[in-house]
């Protein structure tokens, strides 16, 4: 796994772009924050469904979701200042609950939440794994100290 992880100074990168991302995510999700911005659609369904076309969106979500997956994948993926076989331990065991969490979390959203609101349980989904991972290292980093 150690040949996998960045080098640690990507983790600043990354928390840079994870905070960047939550401003975008309170701004569109509290001041509803939108900017149009031409974009290449491979597939696009709103009052039509168009193919391989240039459309004009709003692109705010998309910025937000796009800094936020990136500076979180980052974090993710970034050694520790000293990394040891004790890490690479609490990596795996991280990785395995926060994909049993999300499952879970995923199988109740299927069975209670309907109609749009599901559509944002699968946009907070693309952020939950790593979410979750990173909640659980640390948490069991600080528990193993």
């Amino acid at each position: 796994m150690k040949n996998l992880l960045l080098p640690h100074y990507w983790r600043y990168a990354g928390i840079i772009l994870t905070i960047a991302g939550l401003f975008f995510a309170v701004l569109y999700l509290l001041f509803d924050f939108t900017f149009k911005v031409p974009v290449f659609a491979v597939y696009s369904s709103f009052l039509e469904t168009k193919m391989l076309v240039m459309i004009k969106t709003n692109f705010s979500d998309e910025l937000t979701l796009l800094l936020l997956v990136t500076g979180m994948g980052l974090i993710v993926f970034s050694r520790e200042k000293s990394e040891n076989e004790i890490n690479e331990a609490l990596r795996l065991n991280a990785l395995a609950k926060a994909l049993i969490l999300n499952l879970a979390l995923a199988l109740l959203s299927i069975i209670f939440v309907y109609g749009s609101g599901f559509i944002g349980v699968l946009v907070f989904n693309l952020i939950s794994i790593p979410l979750f991972y990173l909640i659980i290292f640390h948490w069991q980093k600080r528990k193993w100290q």
